[in-house]
């Protein structure tokens, strides 16, 4: 298939539609407007729906509704935004609904202001909502990646029956590469016999809901949905491995920022430093199996992200104190340049024994 030209956000809702996303409920906020203006105008010609709703809770609960008919929908917002849905975001992983949810973060907290960041990460991996839940969360680093991985968020929210975050920024979602729609590897789908209007096995009426009101009810419930966590932190990790073999430091990046590191990577040739690069594609689950083995050259770990520092944590855990965990990041707004995080690199190797 030929290549196009594609703003990120516009790119995001070509790939919804191409998977066979039926159903758009969303609310406008900067920098991911391009995406439900997309939607509007392109989703009614595939023979499916979009509404503006009143406002974001509005539209997340727009968007249990419609997941429980079994179609596959959508909604995107930025980062306050996500914020309004994570009521809605609860109530979808308790009652077991697929969907897909795509954040072209921004910078907080707060309102705080419409420039890329990487801020939402706790948000995301750790549920903003109440309850023992967790959602998948992918973290494309390209518009090409985007279009594949929101193409392949709607299978494993059918597989699985689970909402699915797409984690971008206001960088993925409004600069412009060439993409290509390619078909998402196949999976064999499970039947929709929970959705409605239809009856249940036995012939009675389906009731989709995350109500329990006895605790030995809902205990059996929630081990349920950890049962499937489990099985997707089996199936569904996904990460990169770039430039490790012998790294004297290895960086852990995500998204746009591990573009910025590949950069900082070539850098450094000149200097005689070899960096790697950790990119986790899944945030949630995150890939613990990428930090078991490192070269004896390896001396620390360096992650760098668009905030205060918040995948330090899990890149601690799945370090296991193996190597010192240093950070570079930068705030507000601020994209690091490559030659801050070259800077970073030699004053660690310079540092280590």
């Amino acid at each position: 298939m030929a290549k196009l030209l594609m703003k990120g956000n516009e790119a995001v809702g070509a790939a919804a539609i191409k998977a066979g996303c039926k159903y758009f409920f969303g609310y406008p906020i900067t920098p991911q407007n391009e995406l439900p203006e997309y939607m509007s105008r392109e989703l009614p010609k595939n023979n499916g729906l979009y509404l503006q709703a009143e406002s974001e809770i509005g539209a997340i609960n727009m968007v249990y509704g419609a997941a429980g008919t079994g179609e596959r929908v959508m909604t995107s917002s930025s980062s306050p935004g996500i914020a309004l849905k994570q009521e809605g975001i609860s109530y979808l992983c308790g009652a077991e609904l697929p969907c897909v949810i795509v954040n072209m973060s921004r910078v907080g907290p707060g309102l705080g202001g419409i420039q890329p960041a990487q801020a939402d990460y706790f948000q995301a991996t750790r549920g903003g909502g109440n309850g023992d839940y967790c959602t998948p969360v992918y973290a494309p680093a390209s518009i090409q990646e985007t279009v594949d991985l929101v193409m392949e968020s709607f299978d494993v929210a059918e597989t699985y029956r689970t909402p699915v975050i797409v984690l971008g920024d206001g960088m993925i979602g409004q600069m412009m590469e060439s993409v290509e729609f390619n078909e998402p590897k196949k999976r064999e789908l499970p039947p929709r016999d929970w959705a409605v209007p239809q009856k249940g096995k036995k012939g009675e009426k389906i009731l989709i809901n995350s109500l329990y009101i006895m605790p030995e009810d809902m205990e059996p419930h929630i081990q349920k949905l950890f049962r499937k966590y489990d099985v997707i932190k089996e199936k569904e990790v996904r990460y990169e491995k770039y430039n490790c073999e012998g790294a004297d430091v290895v960086a852990v990046a995500y998204g746009t920022v591990s573009r910025i590191v590949r950069n900082a990577i070539k850098m450094l040739e000149n200097d005689g430093i070899k960096l790697g690069l950790i990119r986790p594609i899944t945030l949630w689950p995150f890939p613990h199996e990428a930090f078991k083995d490192f070269s004896p050259e390896t001396k620390a770990l360096l992650s760098v992200e668009m905030s205060a520092g918040q995948m330090i944590d899990d890149v601690k855990i799945a370090n296991e104190g193996r190597l010192p965990v240093e950070f570079y990041g930068r705030m507000g707004g601020i994209v690091p340049k490559p030659i801050e995080v070259v800077e970073k690199v030699k004053e660690i190797f310079g540092g280590a024994k």
